[in-house]
């Protein structure tokens, strides 16, 4: 009696509710970091004054992307500035004098009116003519075998042929199976 009592108690636990439980927290888990207002201030002057670079900047660097400053832990910013500047211009390797194009990329041109040319004949791909010739194919296959040249036609009326036979040979048969039956009947 104890055994069965333990088995439903343990049965009974392991059946309502899933493994592992609920989870109250989420994965993001850590401290938690508040910016102070100093810090928050030297970041939005570092920002204006990368706007106003760009602004003073040439025009082919307008294209650039715009480079957000980092928070800087240690007091010498000037110093590691200069650096990230220089590090910006030096290039490695060769990797920034060869252009570099997607052989697969298709590029759309755009045709002038003028130049489109109405009366060109239409460019048909491998399929829709491979599809054409299957059908001009199957076109001539019924015409030949219409006019009773193709073997499956030969073979065909040879059958109609012999069924035919066949039917009139029955058809006699039957004829001469009625006659018989009347001169039967006539007779008595």
């Amino acid at each position: 009696l104890l055994a069965n009592s333990s088995y439903f108690t343990v049965n009974r636990i392991c059946c309502e509710k899933p493994w592992g439980g609920k989870k109250k927290f989420g994965h993001k888990g850590g401290a938690r970091k508040f910016t102070s207002f100093e810090e928050l201030k030297a970041q939005q002057e570092d920002i204006e004054k990368a706007k106003s670079f760009e602004e003073d900047d040439e025009p082919n660097k307008a294209f650039q992307r715009p480079r957000i400053p980092e928070q800087q832990n240690s007091g010498d910013s000037d110093s590691s500035e200069d650096e990230s500047d220089n590090e910006e211009t030096k290039h490695k390797g060769v990797s920034h004098l060869i252009e570099v194009e997607n052989p697969n990329r298709r590029v759309v041109k755009n045709k002038k009116f003028k130049n489109l040319e109405f009366n060109q004949e239409v460019q048909l791909s491998r399929r829709e003519k491979e599809a054409i010739e299957k059908e001009q194919a199957r076109q001539r296959y019924l015409k030949l075998h219409a006019e009773g040249k193709t073997e499956e036609a030969r073979a065909d009326l040879a059958r109609l042929a012999i069924i035919r036979k066949n039917r009139e040979e029955a058809a006699k048969k039957r004829q001469e199976e009625a006659a018989a039956k009347e001169a039967a009947s006539i007779r008595r």
